[in-house]
């Protein structure tokens, strides 16, 4: 008998010293992000927005007292590097969470380990919608929020009756053109071409020179986000078209690196360095005393992810706890208010969010031209 209580009382101190090492542990967020490959224009974006929420959370104690610990992998912007990085960041560094914004053909190789393994996982890339897991949620635009503002505007402003999209062949430049051209079609316009170049293409003149021949009235593109953004839009300069364009996949940051090549394309973003708010004045100034001439510029893709880990730490606290599954319950009961507003990712694992209508100007500012409230993400995913 006295042994058993002793045994007892061993256990019982075992837990109590493992319960307390456990308390005093970082909490891991695991970063995959194309820091090569098509995504490596954004990717340093993203990592300064995350090492400033990182920095800003463990400066005020953490997270239920445990310090953030960032570890960031290379995904090189496809699916065989994500299912490297996401391996990694799970299995080897078992990570907490998985935090990030991707390509889509990365997030949907990553996106089985992460349903294996249990992970709560926070896209944060706009996107071309409907993919759904029960550990994944998005508090990013998908085509129901971004592509409206730009054709209604096009038709209703410019006069615009016909159409040519350009896109990359992979999901996301598909997935965004499907919705633009449907969306086109139902509101009475014409679809005069629609052509696609691989993910890592960079020479455009065919399409160019098909979208020349067939004189459209505005042109809409959705490439993968930075380097085929860059490529075509300066194709696209040189060969002097200029009518109506409107590019789907550019972030402010991208549209300033392009320099002149820039100006008079139309973008619609959750997020632009120009929103009149105390909380992105806030955080402007934090990234500006952060990171200095080194500063790359805020943008729709950085700033997600910088409020996603704020949200992360808001679903921690609200659980109690750390655990997956019970951080993956609070997820859609919680909210954040950051340089966007107010964040919840509360519709089908999605988020309505207020988004903004603008034009790039000649300095690579953008000119916002009109703003649309609480925009619903629409059907996403209704079985979860």
């Amino acid at each position: 008998m006295k042994l058993t209580r002793l045994a007892s009382s061993l256990l019982l101190l075992g837990a109590m010293t493992y319960g307390a090492a456990a308390q005093e542990d970082p909490i891991k967020i695991g970063i995959p992000v194309g820091l090569s490959g098509a995504n490596s224009v954004v990717a340093p974006s993203v990592v300064q927005s995350s090492e400033l929420a990182a920095e800003e959370i463990n400066a005020e104690g953490g997270i239920l007292g445990r310090q953030v610990e960032l570890v960031v992998a290379d995904d090189g912007s496809g699916a065989q590097g994500a299912q490297r990085a996401f391996d990694s960041l799970v299995f080897q560094d078992d990570v907490d969470v998985l935090i990030s914004m991707e390509t889509s053909a990365a997030r949907n190789a990553g996106l089985p380990i992460v349903n294996r393994a249990g992970k709560p996982y926070i896209y944060t890339s706009f996107y071309e919608g409907r993919s759904c897991s029960p550990w994944m949620y998005v508090n990013a635009w998908v085509p129901e929020q971004q592509v409206t503002p730009i054709v209604d505007h096009f038709m209703n402003e410019e006069g615009a009756k016909s159409f040519y999209l350009i896109g990359s062949d992979y999901a996301f430049g598909r997935g965004m053109l499907e919705f633009t051209r449907q969306y086109i079609e139902e509101s009475g316009g014409e679809v005069l071409g629609e052509e696609y170049l691989p993910m890592d293409g960079s020479d455009w003149t065919a399409i160019i020179s098909d979208l020349k021949s067939k004189n459209p009235d505005a042109l809409i593109t959705s490439t993968a986000g930075g380097a085929p953004n860059v490529t075509l839009t300066k194709q696209l300069r040189n060969s002097g078209v200029d009518i109506p364009y409107g590019n789907l996949a550019v972030d402010e940051g991208t549209a300033k690196s392009m320099g002149s090549d820039a100006t008079g394309i139309y973008i619609s973003q959750s997020y632009l360095t120009g929103i009149e708010s105390e909380e992105n004045k806030t955080f402007l100034a934090a990234m500006e005393e952060k990171f200095g001439d080194e500063l790359k510029t805020p943008n729709d893709l950085s700033v997600p992810q910088y409020e996603a880990i704020y949200l992360y730490k808001a679903a921690v606290e609200k659980a109690g706890s750390a655990d997956p599954q019970a951080v993956v319950d609070a997820l859609p009961e919680v909210s954040y208010t950051g340089p966007r507003g107010d964040i919840q990712m509360n519709k089908q694992h999605h988020t309505p969010l207020t988004m903004y209508l603008g034009q790039v100007k000649d300095d690579g500012t953008v000119e916002v031209i009109k703003t649309f409230e609480n925009v619903d993400p629409g059907e996403q995913c209704p079985n979860l």
